[in-house]
């Protein structure tokens, strides 16, 4: 159960200026009313935007009349008069704002005005809209008490800035369907650097990372212009050296742990890569730096 005056004061008190990367809003005020009965007509300077929780009414502006109920999102634009009449009572959260134009971005003070030119006025069935989970989130529970405070400030500053991609004016970002290259290379990097003592083929990493060896084959040599076995190579070399200069561990050891099959095989890997023998490379790093 959401607590609306408690929520009310909260963020009143902490949340009227809120800045982020791209954008500064000045926050007037913000609402959060059970049963709230309505009001004359009336007309702002700034954005109002209101969400309905629960319960009927009406919402008027320029002489059309929309039906009120749970889970529509409407919009007041600056300079029209608008009313909202009920006859039992809305359950309502609203927030009335403005943009700092000399604080905030070209695109963001772009965005606003197309708001308030061509930005739809309400939209219903709306409880499952990104923004509206964000504003959610914002409101008192009973028992749950309310975010910290720094986190509130943050998810204002995205509910704010989500408004103009909620009513159409600003193209929304298409749903990724595919495994994005830079995430999948830095996922098989991650497992390949976690898991050197392992034998790590192709197809195991590709099996894990749910893709074809071909395209896991095809991301490496593309993506960093080294093949799959020559990366893991020099990973496994790379934290070779690293325990031989951190730790007093035997060069078997650190052979098994960087995954190579005998210490005959890790030396001639390592004096291939570094020019010279591990437990030379130990001696004469450990000297120098002594």
């Amino acid at each position: 159960m959401y607590l609306y005056k408690e929520t009310h004061s909260m963020l009143n008190e902490v949340v009227s200026v809120i800045q982020g990367s791209g954008a500064c809003f000045k926050v007037h005020y913000w609402g959060a009313h059970l049963s709230l009965s309505g009001n004359i007509p009336h007309k702002h300077s700034f954005y109002e935007i209101c969400y309905i929780l629960g319960g009927e009414g009406e919402y008027s502006e320029k002489d059309i009349v929309y039906p009120l109920c749970a889970g529509t999102l409407f919009f007041s634009k600056p300079g029209i008069t608008h009313q909202i009449r009920t006859e039992k009572g809305l359950n309502i959260i609203f927030i009335a704002f403005e943009l700092d134009e000399t604080l905030s971005e070209d695109a963001m003070r772009e965005a606003y005005n197309e708001l308030a030119i061509h930005g739809d006025v309400i939209f219903y069935d709306s409880e499952d809209q990104p923004t509206v989970q964000l504003w959610k989130s914002l409101m008192i529970r009973e028992g749950y008490g309310c975010l910290p405070y720094a986190a509130i400030h943050s998810i204002a500053y995205a509910l704010l800035v989500s408004f103009p991609a909620a009513f159409g004016t600003l193209t929304k970002s298409p749903v990724i369907r595919h495994k994005s290259t830079h995430v999948l290379m830095r996922r098989a990097k991650l497992y390949i650097r976690d898991n050197l003592s392992q034998a790590l083929q192709l197809k195991d990493v590709a099996n894990y990372l749910s893709v074809s060896e071909r395209h896991l084959s095809r991301l490496f040599s593309e993506g960093i212009h080294e093949n799959f076995t020559s990366f893991i190579r020099s990973e496994r070399i790379r934290q070779a050296a690293h325990l031989l200069l951190s730790s007093d561990l035997p060069i078997k050891e650190i052979a098994e742990m960087t995954g190579f099959s005998s210490v005959h095989y890790f030396s001639r890997t390592f004096l291939l890569e570094k020019k010279v023998p591990p437990g030379r490379f130990r001696q004469k790093e450990i000297g120098y730096n002594g």
